[in-house]
């Protein structure tokens, strides 16, 4: 993978680049300037990605977007939390807040390697529908859940979300109950209809037709509220933010 950094201090560029390439992300070029990116980005390639600040030496990193279409998918980087939404409708990935964290970086990275890898497998999947015409889909219709000597089952419908507490998962219904699952969030994920259901954390799935309300909430974040629950708060995490409202729409 190959990425490019736009950002007008250049310690923070350096220091940005020794932790990108520790993840095993090569960087092209570091680029300090407005017009250095937009002369760059005229003659060169579009890489991967692209590590931009935001306010740059010579103004601000949108306006490179007035004169060229960059199609590379983009993680923001900035010591201000100002421009989230207008950065949010661009090929925004995340937004890093400087000083940037090792973690934060790693994960920002990950969510990238897959949502490419998502995208690949989905289109391949749906041009294969296409061609053997297979009706309906593999996800989940109903859960098995042990309850004492019985097994229950729960439609996909009764589900209000999936949560995750002292490293077990549970299915909370619109019985306002909750049940133990077997194995975790992450390997239920891809099992769910995604138009049905949002990974809006890592410890939160919901499911669309139990929301209630949503609230704004500290840091660019979301607050849900849903149907037949009172447990843990539920907060849409900050980098999963654009795609919850898109999801919505």
């Amino acid at each position: 993978m190959q990425a490019v950094i736009v950002e007008d201090e250049k310690p923070s560029a350096r220091r940005l680049q020794r932790m990108l390439e520790s993840l095993g992300v090569k960087v092209r070029t570091t680029l300090h300037s407005v017009e250095e990116a937009r002369d760059w980005f005229l003659k060169n390639q579009h890489p991967d990605l692209i590590f931009l600040d935001i306010q740059l030496s010579d103004g601000l990193s949108f306006e490179i977007f007035e004169d060229i279409e960059i199609k590379s998918p983009i993680i923001f980087t900035t010591a201000y939390d100002e421009y989230a939404l207008q950065a949010f409708k661009l090929n925004s990935i995340d937004y890093l807040l400087k000083p940037i964290d090792d973690e934060e970086l790693a994960a920002a990275v990950k969510k990238f390697q897959n949502n490419h890898q998502k995208r690949d497998v989905n289109v391949s999947f749906n041009e294969l529908k296409s061609l053997l015409n297979i009706p309906g889909s593999g996800f989940k219709k109903r859960f098995s859940i042990q309850v004492g000597q019985h097994l229950k089952l729960i439609d996909v419908s009764e589900v209000v979300c999936f949560y995750s507490e002292n490293k077990a998962s549970y299915l909370h219904t619109s019985g306002n109950r909750s049940y133990l699952l077997n194995g975790s969030l992450d390997k239920l994920e891809p099992e769910l209809d995604p138009e049905k259901f949002f990974r809006v954390s890592r410890k939160f799935i919901i499911a669309m037709e139990a929301i209630e309300d949503i609230l704004t909430y500290s840091n660019m974040r979301l607050e849900v509220k849903l149907k037949d629950y009172n447990g843990e708060q539920i907060i849409v995490s900050r980098e999963r933010v654009k795609d919850f409202k898109d999801w919505l729409q």
